[in-house]
């Protein structure tokens, strides 16, 4: 079953799409709430689609929102920010976690891109995080933007000249560009104390793998990192595809626990 479902955080109405099995009553189900990337939406380019659909035939619901200036949520892009996003997704967790068909205990989350930089900090600060899937995350940002250029151009100068940064015709402000560059990706990922998978791609020329690595050097133990030979950032072959989301299904059915398995 789909439908869709409005969160209201801070005034404004962030819009989503719920998949929710529909055997056993749709009570007590593991729940994965996805985080989308930077300037895209809660399609992910069909990707969290597709996932949501393998989830619901697995008996796992899901939740794929919008985070606020993105896709048809309020809110412009030019007022987004890290730190927004971060409490807009432990906003909807809350919400979610009090909805009759899920689970409370069981709630999982999977972040793509910048949205898996979220989605990893939102785990470790908002309490009851059952499991967490890191697609691609792009924890080089804050390195990036801090140097002062993103894709080789010099942020200030074009901040300077006329008053934003054009991130592929988004308006990226310069509260967004600070927000980015001060970010403690690691320090306050770390906290997690639950199972993290990570999957990354060995070839993704946006976020390299490298800094996916760093993450197994701050958790305590409880994070893998699966690198997919000849990936791309956006997974953008039907082989690499399919093995993001057969890891991420199989990683969270062990740790989300279905209701029907006993435990």
């Amino acid at each position: 079953m789909i439908r869709n479902q409005d969160f209201e955080h801070n005034g404004r109405i962030l819009r989503s799409t719920l998949h929710i099995p529909e055997e056993r009553g749709a009570i007590g189900l593991p729940t994965v709430v996805f985080v989308h990337g930077f300037s895209n939406n809660r399609m992910e380019n069909r990707s969290f689609v597709l996932m949501s659909r393998m989830l619901e035939a697995a008996g796992i619901a899901s939740v794929r929102f919008d985070l606020s200036g993105h896709g048809e949520s309020d809110g412009d892009f030019f007022d987004v920010t890290i730190i927004g996003e971060i409490a807009e997704t432990r906003s909807v967790v809350r919400a979610v976690r009090s909805f009759d068909f899920v689970a409370p205990d069981r709630i999982g989350l999977v972040g793509m891109s910048m949205g898996g930089v979220v989605a990893g900090i939102v785990a470790a600060e908002e309490p009851g995080i059952r499991a967490v899937c890191l697609w691609s995350p792009a924890a080089v940002a804050p390195f990036e933007v801090g140097s002062g250029h993103l894709k080789g151009r010099d942020i200030a100068a074009e901040i300077g000249e006329k008053g934003y940064f054009d991130a592929d015709s988004h308006r990226m402000s310069p509260a967004l560009v600070d927000d980015i560059a001060n970010l403690d990706v690691y320090g306050r990922s770390c906290a997690y104390a639950g199972p993290v998978r990570i999957i990354h791609g060995d070839k993704d020329d946006i976020a390299p793998v490298s800094y996916a690595r760093r993450y197994l050097d701050h958790y305590g133990g409880n994070a893998e990192l699966e690198v997919v030979e000849g990936a791309d950032h956006g997974w953008s072959t039907v082989p690499h595809r399919t093995r993001l989301h057969q890891s991420t299904l199989q990683f969270l059915r062990e740790n989300l626990s279905p209701p029907h398995d006993g435990r």
